[in-house]
């Protein structure tokens, strides 16, 4: 598997040590310091769902069990970090419970700013049929802050303009040449000009992307460009990312890749032992590469064990 390689310039040997521990990251937690992650993104166990894998917690009680692991991870997390919360409620006795919503209220009394809601659209869906509903193909990624101002690396997500531009663009008319406001009075105005000379356009807060097609020996792995994607939004090679529910590692593969550091932590030492394993092959290439970029003694020991 390819992964992207971060520039070394600026890099010292601690940046390429990561860590994958063992137990509750309600205990595990507290043995970090105050402020020491950049990131942290995670997809916890959904309220009574991968019970074969981890128990299950019922929904009227997640939001009681969850409460205590975020205000640790509120209080490791940097103030201009951010927590990604990918979660999607169940669907109980033909309706969807709230704990999601119910949970997200909590976190705003808890301290955290709920500063956007980013939509991972599943592409292959798995098929079904429901007599009140149709098939999930959505999930939520809820972004959570400390404060206001955060880092947030817009460039690195950018996408190509598209097949669109390179006819829309070709020929303007007077009206995009200039602020144009709606003909129907809904306030919405555009100036199609703009987007001229463009190869580059920013993403929407929906990220279309596959599912995990091999689930990696885990009930509920999602795929490895999700992390991906918000790493390289708010992190810088070298920061270090959180995973307080790792499971199978991908977020410890995606960060890894990165060039950045990565904490995982998991109740299962199944899982715990995996995502050790799969640091050793995707850190060597980056020590390979720190090589040529003159890294002065950079430590052949990544994975603390």
């Amino acid at each position: 598997m390819n992964h992207p390689i971060p520039s070394f310039a600026n890099w010292s040997p601690s940046d390429l040590k990561s860590e994958i521990l063992l137990g509750d990251c309600a205990e595990v937690l507290q043995r970090l310091p105050n402020e020491s992650v950049d990131l942290i993104v995670t997809s916890p166990p959904y309220a009574d769902q991968r019970k074969s894998t981890y128990g299950g917690i019922h929904p009227d009680k997640y939001v009681e069990w969850m409460l205590p692991r975020t205000a640790q991870m509120f209080r490791v997390l940097k103030d201009g970090g951010s927590f990604v919360l990918n979660i999607k409620e169940k669907a109980m006795d033909g309706q969807r419970h709230t704990y999601v919503l119910e949970l997200i209220l909590a976190l705003k009394k808890q301290g955290w700013l709920w500063t956007e809601e980013y939509v991972w659209h599943k592409r292959n869906c798995y098929p079904g049929k429901w007599p009140n509903r149709f098939r999930d193909a959505w999930e939520r990624c809820l972004h959570f802050t400390k404060s206001r101002k955060f880092k947030m690396n817009q460039q690195s997500v950018m996408v190509p303009m598209g097949d669109w531009a390179q006819t829309r663009l070709k020929s303007l008319g007077k009206n995009d040449v200039l602020r144009h406001d709606s003909q129907v009075g809904n306030a919405f105005a555009k100036n199609i000009a703009n987007w001229q000379g463009r190869d580059m356009a920013y993403p929407t807060n929906v990220l279309h992307l596959a599912t995990e097609c091999g689930n990696k020996g885990h009930s509920a792995a999602f795929p490895l460009s999700l992390p991906q994607w918000f790493i390289k939004l708010f992190t810088d090679p070298g920061d270090v990312v959180l995973d307080p529910f790792v499971g199978s590692g991908t977020t410890v593969e995606a960060a890894s890749g990165l060039g950045r550091s990565v904490i995982g932590i998991d109740v299962l030492d199944e899982y715990v032992q995996m995502c050790r394993q799969k640091l050793i092959p995707v850190q060597g290439v980056l020590l390979e590469k720190a090589a040529k970029y003159n890294v002065d003694q950079v430590s052949q020991k990544i994975c603390r064990r």
